[in-house]
């Protein structure tokens, strides 16, 4: 089974190109990191008693507010979900502080994360599937790429791009919240450099949704080549062939990320 690692920046059309994968022609599985990261904290979790423990002492609007409709301890008793965006403003920024503070909700975030996706994937294998997309916006800075197959990158050549959609998505943020959130999430070139190195794919993304459809049609032949279908059938019938290429796709991948240099611990958590 092909595992396909799916990264981006923010606001670069990385969620896009996981729905349009989703569909047909593709129809592929999709495993979200995000999605998994909002489950991993929710009220009465782990990863929340240990936002709430760190961060609630110095973040007074860290949780929802009390309302009509939000009791004291949350809708079924274990607390009130998470303000995001006052989360947000804590861990955004390019100052030590604030990267000091993204390291400490990543260490919370990420291993819980890897753990669920982890289990995610083996469901996928078990039903036979014959490529998995593993949709990671932080797929680098947690060295999740060294487990995939194949990574693409979706880009835009032009910041301003990204700052423009970020604002239209979301438009309670400032020009310079969009600033922060953008550099928070290091220039999306560093991955496309990366990717390039690795043999990964770059879906680039600077213009309308047809042309997206229409560069995503081009990249998913390139992996079709790199992978072809008789190939992951072969590999789900002999587990153990299976188990020896990936073994050998596993230490090159380790191999290639000790050649290129890391980037920081970073994220939207």
């Amino acid at each position: 089974m092909l595992l396909i690692g799916l990264t981006g920046s923010i606001a670069t059309g990385k969620s896009t190109v996981s729905s349009l994968l989703s569909q047909p022609p593709y129809n592929l599985p999709i495993i979200d990191a995000d999605l998994i990261a909002r489950q991993v904290v929710e009220p009465g979790t782990p990863g929340y008693n240990a936002i709430v423990k760190h961060f609630l002492p110095s973040t007074p609007d860290l949780l929802v507010p009390v309302s009509e409709d939000m009791p004291e301890n949350g809708p079924n008793g274990k607390g009130r979900p998470l303000n995001r965006p006052a989360l947000g403003k804590r861990v955004f920024g390019t100052s030590l502080e604030r990267a000091k503070d993204r390291g400490v909700l990543n260490g919370i975030v990420h291993p819980a994360v890897r753990k669920a996706m982890f289990w995610a994937v083996v469901r996928e294998y078990v039903k036979g599937e014959r490529a998995v997309v593993l949709d990671v916006p932080l797929l680098f800075e947690s060295k999740l790429d060294r487990y995939v197959g194949r990574v693409m990158v979706v880009g835009v050549k032009d910041e301003e791009v990204q700052m423009e959609r970020l604002m239209r998505r979301d438009g309670h943020l400032s020009r310079e919240d969009a600033e922060n959130r953008v550099r928070s999430q290091g220039g999306v070139m560093k991955k496309v450099e990366r990717a390039a190195f690795g043999g990964g794919v770059v879906v680039w993304n600077d213009g309308d949704k047809d042309d997206l459809k229409r560069e995503l049609r081009r990249v998913m032949e390139e992996v079709e080549r790199g992978s072809p279908r008789w190939w992951g059938w072969v590999l789900w019938v002999c587990p153990p062939l299976a188990l020896v290429v990936g073994g050998w796709g596993l230490w090159r991948n380790w191999r290639g990320g000790e050649g290129v240099g890391g980037e920081g611990e970073e994220g939207e958590g």
